[in-house]
């Protein structure tokens, strides 16, 4: 039987670095939006993911067997609170019936973090912790969550939900913490930042695309966090990007205060991930920062 997905946010920082693992698991992969992606081999559809009949059409002419639904809005500086995040909530929910309607089985959808409630001192576990978005963005993605889960109860499809931690890696959109430490210590600018003491779960690109493409392959359901498992501090993610572009002369670690409600630590519990979909991470934090500042230096 032929294994077809439909991705969505296949030209994203993510989901362009899904497209070649999933054609080597032996999928026909579709893609759907605005711009086809740079590889040939993949079948293109043009749609506005905001408009239902497209949704609709584009769906039945796929005739998908799975759906990867990775579009959102994610702008740095403005996706946290954006109104934006009430559209995408619409049209993800459309384009999960359409699939399902035209007989789709396997769907995975990104979901993230910033879903559970922030402030305790251990691991967040996808069991165990407490659901509480601080944020429009969290607060979406939860409702997303709750609607899909329920609809693919009455539906018959097999739903899975990769919760995304924190991220970094090649192409990442400056405003994000990586890309701009990168660009400024590689100019020689200073680069300012608090005392860096916060605990974060950091994960490279590739492995998150990767982990997705392990989840949707597998028959896991419910929610997955997509996270290497160990925080680490932000202040040793700086110190190693300085080492590596030699700019330690120009970070400024506590030049700027902490906001009062930043958490000490978000991690993610990786036990799913790892013993259920059977996902391994490529890249140490070490040798997935060296390879971005290679990459920056090169491009």
């Amino acid at each position: 039987m032929i294994r077809r997905v439909l991705v969505t946010g296949a030209t994203g920082f993510i989901g362009r670095l899904t497209l070649a693992p999933l054609r080597e698991l032996g999928f026909d992969v579709h893609v759907v939006g605005r711009r086809p992606p740079d590889d040939q081999a993949i079948t293109f559809h043009a749609a506005d993911l905001f408009d239902p009949a497209e949704v609709v059409r584009v769906t039945r002419a796929a005739n998908p067997s799975h759906l990867l639904h990775l579009a959102w809005d994610t702008e740095p500086g403005r996706f946290w609170n954006s109104p934006l995040n009430l559209d995408w909530v619409g049209s993800s929910l459309a384009i999960v019936r359409a699939f399902a309607e035209a007989g789709g089985t396997r769907a995975v959808l990104a979901g993230t973090c910033a879903e559970y409630r922030w402030g305790g001192d251990g691991p967040l576990d996808e069991d165990r912790s407490e659901i509480g978005p601080g944020t429009l963005y969290g607060v979406s993605k939860d409702a997303l969550r709750r609607i899909v889960f329920s609809y693919a109860e009455t539906a018959g499809l097999s739903v899975a939900w990769g919760r995304i931690f924190f991220l970094y890696g090649p192409n990442e959109k400056s405003g994000r913490l990586v890309s701009d430490a990168i660009q400024s210590l590689r100019s020689g600018k200073v680069f300012e930042t608090t005392d860096g003491n916060q605990l974060r779960d950091f994960m490279h690109v590739e492995d998150v695309a990767g982990a997705f493409v392990a989840l949707l392959a597998s028959d896991v359901r419910g929610a997955v966090n997509i996270g290497s498992g160990e925080a680490i501090s932000i202040r040793s993610i700086l110190e190693i990007i300085a080492s590596e572009t030699g700019g330690q002369q120009m970070l400024r670690l506590g030049a700027r205060p902490r906001p009062a409600n930043d958490p000490a630590i978000v991690e993610a519990a990786a036990r799913r991930l790892h013993a259920e979909v059977g996902f391994l991470s490529r890249y140490s934090l070490v040798d997935g920062l060296k390879q971005t500042v290679d990459w920056s230096i090169r491009s």
